[in-house]
């Protein structure tokens, strides 16, 4: 198979800002949704102007440069919009009323009341482990709040084993859905083999299927099905048919990459938007509680704010980072 690569999804016109979208992948610092902040003590829109400013002055963007066009407040925010280098930002970002917080929102063109949360990746992609250790203690505190899946990229890097890991996961979470957080929580913990200071091998198959009491022969009559539903082997056997000549088709969500422009691993879709977000739980739970018509109160829980480490392994930690393979 060929070496892994790292890419950059194209989002519209983000990436035209290219000094200033490094405020979009900072760690978000937290996450407010009550009146009143942390505290109860509510500072003026001059001190949250201030405040938002020295923020950006530590991601090293040029003041100058930046044009606050509006300050309200919102939710229980003070919500920010402003001009960067004469155009308008894509996202505002919010202060909390006692000045304690700090993050970006998402502007989500339409909100519901249960999001549909769906995080795109590889299975053994580094950066895709990395998104699902970030992710799924979100998942697990929201709950049925919201409609949350893991779904794969259209084709495959990391050799046969990723397509039959994809294909196991999809048919753990097609029959026995409430099963697979505790399986992906064993898979992801990694068995010890290293790289460069890195796991890189997922804890052993067998294990977390009998951790999860997961029913190994539908799993298996699911899996033949599926591949032969999507064609899997025969794409995986006919070269020719290889994105770009290198890396195997695997259909099972083709359309839903399409239909999204998935084009890496990981790609974090909420409510039919693609959604850049730093990897720790605490921005992907911004990210999401974003994208309901009314916040539970679970989305103010404290969850941690730093970044699983790539590859496999819940111990260690990694630096932020937008890349992808």
């Amino acid at each position: 198979m060929a070496e892994e690569k790292s890419i950059k999804i194209k989002k519209g016109d983000l990436w035209k800002y290219s000094t200033f979208v490094l405020l979009a992948i900072v760690v978000i610092m937290g996450v407010m949704f009550s009146r009143g902040g942390c505290t109860g003590q509510v500072i003026s829109e001059e001190e949250a102007e201030g405040l938002f400013l020295n923020y950006v002055d530590t991601t090293g963007a040029d003041l100058s440069n930046i044009e606050i066009t509006n300050i309200e407040k919102s939710n229980g925010l003070y919500a920010i919009t402003f001009n960067y280098q004469g155009a308008e930002y894509p996202y505002s970002y919010y202060v909390s009323l006692d000045g304690s917080l700090i993050g970006m929102m998402y502007e989500y063109s339409s909100k519901s009341d249960k999001p549909v949360v769906e995080l795109f990746v590889m299975s053994y992609c580094p950066y895709g482990t990395q998104a699902e250790k970030g992710i799924i203690p979100v998942a697990e505190l929201l709950g049925d709040k919201i409609d949350f899946r893991i779904r794969y990229v259209y084709y495959v890097m990391h050799s046969e084993k990723e397509i039959t890991e994809n294909l196991r996961e999809y048919c753990i979470q097609e029959n026995e859905p409430e099963k697979f957080l505790d399986y992906m929580t064993c898979f992801l913990e990694g068995n010890g083999i290293e790289l460069s200071g890195y796991i890189t091998e997922g804890n052993d198959v067998n294990t977390c299927l009998a951790q999860a009491g997961i029913d190994t022969t539908a799993l298996q009559t699911c899996m033949t099905e599926t591949d032969e539903e999507f064609t899997i082997t025969e794409n995986l056997e006919d070269e020719s048919k290889w994105l770009s000549g290198y890396y195997p088709l695997f259909n099972v969500d083709a359309d839903l990459n399409k239909q999204y422009g998935v084009g890496g691993s990981p790609t974090l879709v909420i409510n039919g938007e693609q959604v850049s977000s730093s990897r720790d739980p605490t921005s992907y739970l911004n990210a999401i509680c974003q994208a309901f018509t009314n916040a539970p109160k679970a989305c103010g829980e404290k969850l941690s704010s730093q970044t699983p480490s790539p590859y496999f392994g819940w111990e260690g930690t990694g630096s932020d980072t937008s890349a992808q393979c």
